[in-house]
């Protein structure tokens, strides 16, 4: 049997990168949707920027992943992945889409909203000018199908616990009061 698909643990038992991936998955896709959900709070709420058509669908697909990855965890739902992958993966092909008109790979569709799909307000010079903001809401998509699916591969996922719990709880927080006070320093 694999090591990812198997996790037994005792106290003396050192557990690898792949062991540590397979039992915080749920904590890591959880951080990943806070931030892509409060990241895009703050672009519009605090900087102003208005969201294309196609950044609403994506926003409409990663919002709910940030309650159902936190009320997984909260339950102990060992099946979450069911949920949350098919919405990560339409994440996934929505900001892929969008990625690609806003880099001008394919041309731009019309969109109906006040801001041109084509259009990104990240504009960074150099190396680094392939960030955009559909390519940050590609990663965080990205990262959640990949911490599912292995979630999914994991034949014997140790329960939660009390612990788990309260790492969500403290991650749902510390977030939310990250993103309020940077917003209130704006």
């Amino acid at each position: 049997m694999d090591r990812a698909q198997s996790i037994e643990l005792t106290a003396t038992t050192p557990i690898g990168l792949l062991d540590w991936l397979t039992l915080s998955c749920r904590h890591v896709a959880l951080l990943a949707a806070m931030l892509a959900t409060g990241g895009s709070l703050f672009f519009s709420e605090v900087l102003g920027w208005i969201p294309c058509e196609l950044c609403w669908y994506q926003r409409i697909l990663m919002y709910p992943l940030t309650v159902l990855l936190f009320v997984g965890i909260w339950r102990d739902d060992r099946k979450v992945y069911l949920y949350v992958l098919p919405l990560s993966l339409m994440g996934i092909a929505v900001s892929l889409y969008h990625y690609l008109m806003v880099m001008l790979i394919i041309p731009p569709a019309p969109c109906a909203g006040a801001v041109p799909c084509a259009f990104d307000y990240i504009n960074i010079p150099g190396a680094l000018s392939f960030i955009k903001i559909p390519f940050l809401a590609l990663i965080a998509f990205v990262i959640i199908s990949v911490m599912m699916a292995n979630l999914a591969l994991a034949e014997n996922t140790p329960a939660c616990g009390r612990l788990a719990r309260i790492t969500a709880t403290v991650i749902v927080v510390a977030t939310a009061l990250s993103f309020i006070g940077l917003g209130l320093m704006i």
